[in-house]
């Protein structure tokens, strides 16, 4: 890493005027990967990035042969951090243990680089076993540090390899082998790519404390309007979808301590996730504030409805169930009664996790727009079997409030959000600045 970065100007022409601005002082980029198998790429591409006026630092996660280009980091060293002896494993010839051990200590190597600031960005270039190394090294990284993966795999279906994190994915279109008119095209395009998002620093902005919310298309009136009145009282509030990505991505901010208070109006991702739908976030969903020590609110937002695609896709069991048609793409289905008295009790456990102040609010006429009086999913045989057993399996020290009203209501959005702002008074921590 250098001492100083040192700054430069560009110039660039227009038909009317020339004009310059100075650009971002020089960076440190990590090139990751195979240094045996795919040296002569990453050469390639580390010649680029040094050709625009940044330094690169070389980590090898390549297991065979003598890498082809000279390592910063070696092998030898990205294995250690994963607590492995390189030799003996070598000496084993696994080549999945190989693949498995570097994917889990290149993270580990990269977050220590990171930490220090001694790397600005990353870019890695691979087939299978690179893609897993390198994507498994930048999704140990923060959201907004510049990384960038081109692989073989990115035409497909990348969520294993993505996650919840910013990685940008480049197809490779071939194979990373060898330097020719294709590869040379999109190498030369992903190094000028790494170069850009390096160059390109965000501005400042008002560092306020951060709220996140989770909203639905059928909540969606309720959780603006209780960003409202939270941004009034000095928060930022980020506002996820809870489509499965969306309630990971938010559950993996929480998780990053960098925020003061959770809105969990809509846990609806939890009915996918049970019943079976398309957009389930996994089985930590509604964990992260309550292991963590974050206030929340937390409501049944849309707990009436489990996703899937065109009707054609809905799964034979499922027929004779009330559904429906949200648009050409989205079909949803009614939870049942049983279903319903299990998201509560679900709901009840992950909410007993909870170590900071927590409030459960419950709005009685409905949980979504389509579960109010005269809708297709009206329903409050179903709707009382979840707030019963979400009453009954909740910790008795944890508030609950029932209102009379459907979820969408103004009076049930600003008790949501002075809930919130209630609980997050009492964690001194969390408060904003005055």
């Amino acid at each position: 890493m250098p001492e100083a970065r040192a700054g430069r100007k560009e110039k660039f022409a227009t038909p009317t005027k020339a004009f310059s601005f100075p650009a971002t002082p020089m960076a440190t980029i990590a090139v990751l990967g195979t240094m045996d198998t795919k040296g002569e790429e990453h050469a390639f591409v580390a010649n680029l990035i040094r050709e625009r006026g940044h330094h690169v630092l070389v980590i090898d996660t390549g297991t065979l042969d003598a890498p082809k280009l000279k390592p910063d980091v070696t092998r030898i060293e990205v294995a250690a951090a994963a607590g492995v002896d390189f030799a003996a494993m070598i000496a084993r010839k696994d080549r999945g243990e190989a693949v498995a051990a570097m994917a889990k200590g290149a993270p580990v190597v990269l977050s220590k680089l990171v930490e220090a600031r001694r790397i600005d960005g990353v870019i890695s270039l691979g087939g299978g076993g690179g893609t897993a190394i390198g994507t498994a090294a930048m999704r140990a990284l923060p959201i907004g540090f510049p990384k960038l993966m081109v692989s073989t795999l990115a035409s497909g279906n990348t969520a294993q390899y993505v996650g919840v994190k910013d990685i940008v994915m480049v197809p490779a279109v071939v194979d990373v082998a060898g330097i020719n008119r294709i590869s040379r095209q999109i190498l030369s395009r992903a190094a000028g790519a790494i170069c850009g998002m390096v160059e390109c620093v965000p501005p400042p902005g008002e560092d306020k404390p951060i709220v996140v919310a989770s909203m639905f298309g059928n909540t969606t009136e309720c959780v603006q309007a209780a960003k409202k009145i939270i941004e009034a009282a000095g928060y930022e509030v980020l506002v996820f979808h809870a489509t499965g990505t969306g309630g990971r991505a938010m559950e993996s901010l929480i998780e990053s301590s960098l925020v003061a208070g959770v809105l969990d109006i809509t846990t609806t991702e939890w009915a996918d996730e049970l019943v079976g739908g398309i957009l389930g976030a996994g089985p930590t969903r509604c964990e992260a504030a309550a292991r963590h020590g974050v206030p929340a609110i937390v409501a049944p937002g849309c707990l009436d409805m489990v996703n899937f695609g065109a009707p054609e896709t809905v799964p034979a069991k499922f027929a004779g169930r009330t559904f429906y048609q949200h648009n050409p793409q989205v079909t949803l289905m009614r939870t049942t009664p049983a279903e319903c008295a299990e998201l509560g009790r679900i709901l009840a456990e992950k909410v007993n996790l909870s170590t900071a102040p927590v409030t459960v609010l419950l709005p009685q006429r409905a949980i979504s727009v389509i579960s109010a009086p005269g809708q297709k999913f009206h329903d409050p045989t179903a709707d009382t079997a979840l707030f019963n057993a979400l009453k009954q399996g909740l910790r008795k020290d944890i508030e609950v409030v029932e209102m009379d009203c459907v979820i969408n209501a103004p009076e049930f959005a600003r008790a949501c959000a002075e809930k919130l702002l209630a609980n997050i008074a009492r964690q001194p921590s969390m408060r904003p600045p005055v």
